[in-house]
């Protein structure tokens, strides 16, 4: 009998459970990434059909892209009318927990409303200071993210460990169960300079810290399961020499299964299909 302790929404995460399989749906049109943008009823749907075909299981929905090198920030009311929309024809279609990526308790609240599982926060709840009570009242499954809102030095493991221990504690704070807590060290989100406030400044090179983390992800586990979001990201363009997202697939897919080897256990994804296909190789070898 498998002992399970953590659950994400209605699913057991973490210890001896598979590597689940997080879907990305954005809904925003200035994601960096084209292919994952859905914006109409219909390519909404077809989305999320196919993501559920493809063996995700769980989609998580976007409506302000959150990259730190564009300029994204939209009005609250935007983000909330996007998500709403695309939570409303998943929840017609579909019986997979949603995720709601966003840092902002106004949309958070709107969303949990609908019956949403999972609040995944970038910001590791320390972005709007009304999301911990947000969070208190409705108790969801929660994805945290490692975040400051000052410039990050020295030892980048300990740094990171230490500001995920800042977001559980905070969560701790609004009576959330550690058994529904997942932690993402959020690759792509730590760079000497953005346009956004949703990153956190370091000063040195955002490709070789991401690199170290994702070596070291057991260091940084802190007794939670670990989500990684890597897919068509900036650190694999730079070291490929691809500026275009959609040509990255190759090392996203490289960087997925070595966060495998190294003790992920959800993976976050543009490419449900091909992740799928290649974890299931890599949990037969490993």
């Amino acid at each position: 009998m498998i002992n399970y302790v953590n659950k994400l929404g209605p699913i057991h995460v973490g210890n001896s459970n598979p590597v689940r399989i997080m879907g990305i749906l954005n809904t925003s049109p200035e994601s960096f990434y084209k292919k994952s943008i859905s914006i109409s009823k219909e390519r909404i749907r077809d989305a999320v059909r196919r993501m559920e075909d493809d063996g995700a299981d769980f989609i998580d929905v976007g409506g302000m892209s959150t990259a730190p090198y564009i300029a994204t920030m939209i009005s609250e009311k935007t983000e909330t009318n996007r998500i709403i929309k695309a939570v409303k024809i998943i929840q017609q279609i579909s019986n997979l927990p949603i995720s709601v990526d966003t840092s902002r308790a106004t949309v958070a609240k709107e969303v949990l409303e609908l019956g949403v599982d999972i609040i995944n926060d970038v910001s590791g709840l320390k972005y709007d200071p009304i999301m911990p009570k947000t969070i208190e009242k409705y108790c969801p499954s929660l994805v945290l993210c490692a975040y400051s809102k000052k410039t990050i030095t020295g030892n980048q493991i300990l740094k990171t460990k230490y500001l995920l221990k800042e977001s559980l504690k905070i969560a701790k704070s609004a009576n959330i169960p550690k058994s529904k807590i997942v932690l993402d060290p959020a690759i792509g989100f730590f760079r000497k300079e953005g346009m956004g406030s949703l990153f956190t400044k370091i000063n040195s090179d955002y490709v070789q810290r991401d690199l170290l983390i994702l070596k070291n992800l057991s260091s940084i586990k802190l007794d939670n399961p670990i989500l990684v979001s890597v897919s068509n990201k900036s650190f694999i363009g730079k070291i490929l020499k691809k500026k275009n997202p959609i040509d990255r697939i190759y090392g996203s897919i490289a960087a997925e299964l070595v966060a495998i080897r190294n003790g992920v256990d959800i993976i976050r994804t543009h490419n449900v299909d091909k992740t799928k296909n290649a974890m299931t190789i890599a949990q037969k070898l490993v």
